[in-house]
């Protein structure tokens, strides 16, 4: 099996370059292309796509692709803007009970469970979508719907691998059309006050970030030195698991691969860091106009797994100076027992209640909950997740500086109001695949590093891993499954 070999060869590669060399050479190779499916015109056959129009007076029309879980939370957000009309309904699973209650919303709707099979009966009828499916899923969905002319909105992160991110944004630009990922926070108050503080000159001279996220994790709970998949269990007779799979090589069916679970694994998810990285760097990443890093330190990975992510990380991000603005380290912990320093003077951490839930669950707290300190030559501040606003501490040294902090403005909308209007051409999206893309793959790098177990040297110019042949080859990833090999194609 693919995957049994891949594994085997990253756990036994610790490696020369010769064993590398000749991993690359079987698993980089394995897919001989096939006939594409007749009911899929690839993207390089259709002509290139403008930004459809959507009268400023008119609502949305919406489909809304993966409608259980997160990807249901998603489509009731959007549709209490009052801005769209749901017009299609597809998931793989259309029987399964975390579907139901979007079916029950829009019962007269068309349903599908293919994507390319809604595009191909509907295209003409959908303005945009929305990509609420496992990380591993969200590149060819964006990709196909790209080439329609369809605006996207797709969750965090962006795609699995660095190449499948530097594509969805190329493709952006290609096709003309409004897109947004959805780290929610960007569009809320912590967004607003980091401009504001920057533009001002409160947030400036920022040398280093801690980043932390150490809740309980669905991994947690395995045990690490699982050397294998979970064994096959008897696949749901309403589960498409062909099309679940997309562009990533057949596994077996197994509960601890679906329903969230995917997150776990290496194969389809991006872990605690690809998960709430976007919702706690991305204000500094954008503003502090950090790009991509030139080093990538996993310094602690605690029963490191080449399956499933480790059980606690720290990861060391590099930034070099740009412009008049110095170097940053960025370290990201996460894990029980992986609890970050804090400065003298830290107060309490609080989690923000406006954090989403996901089938009514709530981010459970921890002895440091999710959020940052960022550390500057003259400040420093502490922060949250999402739109979690930031604090100078200590406290006296927050009081000291009340009387100098600029005036907020309010957000005029939230994420989800934010990218239908910018559909209507009243707004432009604050987290675009050209500002969200380069946030993206900062943590494809990094979950590339936690993988190996090894540290990377980027070259920023070139986009290549420079002391590591087998780690430059995997930010393409595998080669794609046969018959989805066409969304690689730009």
């Amino acid at each position: 099996m693919f995957a049994q070999t891949f594994y085997h060869n990253i756990i036994t590669m610790k490696s020369e370059n010769n064993s590398r060399r000749q991993f690359l050479k079987q698993s980089l190779a394995l897919s001989a292309a096939t006939a594409v499916p007749s009911f899929w015109t690839p993207a390089t056959a259709r002509a290139t796509s403008t930004t459809p129009s959507v009268s400023a007076n008119s609502k949305v029309n919406l489909a809304l692709i993966g409608i259980g879980f997160r990807g249901g939370e998603i489509a009731k957000d959007l549709y209490k803007t009052g801005l769209c009309n749901i017009v299609a309904l597809c998931d793989v699973d259309m029987g399964a009970p975390h579907t139901q209650e979007i079916i029950n919303m829009f019962p007269k709707v068309p349903r599908f469970q293919d994507f390319r099979k809604m595009f191909d009966k509907m295209a003409g009828k959908i303005d945009a979508v929305t990509v609420g499916v496992p990380d591993h899923a969200h590149f060819p969905i964006t990709m196909e719907a790209m080439a329609h002319g369809k605006h996207v909105y797709v969750e965090k992160p962006m795609a699995r691998t660095f190449h499948e991110v530097e594509l969805m944004m190329k493709g952006e630009k290609k096709y003309k059309v409004v897109t947004q990922m959805g780290n929610q926070g960007h569009s809320e108050d912590n967004y607003f006050q980091f401009k504001a503080w920057h533009e001002a000159g409160i947030i400036k001279d920022v040398t280093a970030i801690t980043a932390h996220m150490n809740s309980p994790r669905r991994w947690h709970e395995w045990n690490p030195k699982m050397t294998s998949f979970p064994e096959a269990e008897p696949l749901p007779s309403t589960m498409d698991w062909d099309t679940w799979h997309g562009v990533v090589h057949e596994h077996d069916y197994n509960k601890n691969l679906v329903n969230g679970q995917w997150r776990c694994w290496y194969d389809f998810g991006m872990g605690a860091l690809g998960d709430w990285g976007a919702h706690i760097l991305d204000t500094a990443h954008e503003f502090l106009d950090l790009g991509l890093p030139y080093e990538i330190n996993p310094t602690y990975l605690k029963d490191h797994n080449p399956f499933f992510f480790p059980m606690s990380s720290t990861i060391i991000f590099k930034f070099p100076e740009r412009g008049n603005m110095p170097a940053v380290d960025i370290s990201w912990y996460d894990g029980l027992d992986n609890i970050p320093p804090v400065p003298a003077g830290y107060g309490t951490s609080d989690i923000d209640p406006n954090i989403p839930t996901v089938a009514g669950g709530k981010i459970q707290p921890s002895k440091l909950n999710p959020g940052k300190e960022i550390y500057s030559k003259t400040l420093t501040f502490k922060g949250g997740s999402h739109g979690s606003t930031l604090s100078i501490i200590p406290e006296e040294k927050a009081k000291e500086m009340a009387s100098k902090l600029p005036e907020v403005p309010k957000s005029p909308s939230n994420h989800f109001e934010n990218f239908l209007l910018a559909c209507m051409g009243k707004e432009k999206t604050r987290s675009p695949f050209s500002i969200a893309g380069p946030l993206s793959q900062v943590f494809c790098l990094g979950v590339l590093s936690q993988q190996l177990g090894t540290k990377l040297i980027f070259d920023r110019e070139t986009k290549r891993i420079t002391n590591n042949p087998l780690a430059n080859q995997l930010l393409y990833g595998s080669s794609p499954r046969s018959g989805w090999e066409e969304y690689y194609k730009v």
